[in-house]
């Protein structure tokens, strides 16, 4: 039976041959090609109340504040009984990025945290998974007896913004989670620097296995920062992470002054790549960078503009290929710029989330060269190792038109890949 519509199988059903293999929503580590992430499980939700609520409930109008389960529960049950709540979002920075990738991808992803092990109807762990892609595989969650994270966005009528944030469960993932056989046919692990917050929680010991099993079997590790003061408070810890296990590095121009010293966010990418092999640096109106490694005898010259500010010349070689430091015979650093899509969007709905946008773009990259190799092992794009399927510049173009796509909408999740009017643009980027 044919359907209508633009679809990949000709037939919805084999019907003129057999075949006893399902679709599977798992993922396969010796068959599929995935990434996984490692992350703090949490819902956003917003909702308009009056300032003598915050009062009552003892929340500090205009700042973050850090909430027990109890006041948390208490709070969501009268907004929810009240119909005060406008909307419910899955967050976390590394659930975002998941979500994005598959999209994106059309693929399969792998989610490490946690999850209730009862989800009731309209909950916020109902609003979580309804949020997020069927691509990506929560099977590998550990079931907890309480509540994941909830972030409480509550509007006041003077349009100002006061966030009661209950970790609640969220932190308890306990390595023995962690199979070795789902970190070492990634082909990419990615995770964040929240979980150094808790030394004393269980999440910060998964993500030191993590990392261990990723190094062990020579998976990328891609870490992003998460906040400026975060930077700050961990600087040391994160540097000697990011030098014992990290290859990419994703951050903003903030997170890259406090983590190098270096106001100028060229010199901050100079710096890192010291101690990594990528970085992805997201610098708002003034665009995004990405910076890394090629070996000399690789390198491509681009027919760009050339660009110099604290480095001269310092995008000559942004069509050459990222590769790994390790891999290169004669490194030579790379650096590629490029300005926001289109001059950025007329309105800026929300700048959460495009960082992890841009990563989203990186990760897919990451991951079309594993998948590439494997289909096609003798092709020349795999004489040498690369760390991604594209160019630098390329790269940069793909990252930018995601970010600008989260910008000109709410939500920090995609709903959708990349508009189909530009299927063109997309068959000529993977085509480089």
């Amino acid at each position: 039976m044919k359907f209508p519509g633009r679809r990949k199988l000709k037939h919805y059903f084999p019907v003129t041959q057999a075949n006893s293999n399902l679709p599977k929503s798992e993922v396969q580590p010796s068959k599929d090609t995935y990434i996984v992430g490692l992350d703090e499980t949490i819902v956003d939700v917003i909702a308009a109340v009056e300032d003598d609520f915050m009062a009552r409930h003892g929340i500090r109008k205009g700042l973050s504040n850090l909430v027990d389960t109890e006041t948390a529960s208490k709070i969501y049950r009268e907004l929810l009984a009240e119909g005060r709540i406008s909307d419910h979002f899955a967050g976390g920075t590394i659930g975002n990025t998941l979500h994005n990738y598959s999209v994106l991808a059309d693929d399969k992803s792998v989610l490490l945290g946690v999850m209730s092990n009862s989800i009731m109807l309209n909950s916020p762990e109902y609003h979580y998974i309804c949020h997020t892609s069927s691509k990506v595989d929560m099977s590998h969650l550990q079931g907890v007896a309480g509540d994941i994270g909830r972030g409480i966005t509550l509007i006041s009528q003077d349009g100002e913004r006061t966030f009661a944030i209950a970790p609640n469960a969220m932190d308890d993932i306990c390595p023995e989670v962690v199979t070795e056989e789902i970190i070492s046919n990634a082909s990419a692990f990615v995770t964040c620097a929240y979980p150094l917050r808790h030394a004393n929680k269980p999440i910060k010991a998964t993500l030191m296995k993590c990392l261990e099993l990723a190094n062990k079997h020579n998976v990328p590790v891609v870490l992003t920062l998460g906040t400026q003061h975060l930077v700050e408070e961990y600087c040391d810890e994160i540097k000697q992470i990011i030098k014992d296990y990290v290859s990419v590095v994703a951050m903003n121009e903030q997170e890259a002054q406090a983590l190098t010293g270096q106001s100028s966010v060229l010199l901050a990418a100079q710096t890192a790549l010291d101690w990594c092999d990528m970085v992805l640096l997201t610098a708002g109106a003034e665009g995004l960078y990405l910076c890394g490694y090629s070996d000399d005898v690789h390198k491509r010259e681009t027919t760009h503009p050339i660009k110099s500010a604290e480095i001269a010349d310092f995008n000559r070689w942004e069509f050459s290929r990222p590769q790994r430091q390790q891999d290169c015979q004669s490194p030579i650093k790379v650096y590629s710029h490029i300005d926001p899509y289109m001059g950025g969007p007329e309105r800026i709905r929300n700048t959460n989330g495009a960082g992890d946008g841009a990563l989203s773009a990186l990760l897919h990259d990451i991951a079309a060269n594993g998948f590439h190799q494997q289909q096609v092992p003798n092709s020349s794009k795999h004489e040498t190792k690369h760390l991604t399927y594209s160019s630098f510049a390329q790269v940069c173009k793909y990252a930018n038109r995601v970010s600008y796509e989260i910008l000109s909408q709410h939500s920090p999740r995609l709903s959708k890949g990349l508009p189909e009017r530009e299927d063109s643009l997309e068959q000529a980027y993977w085509a480089r």
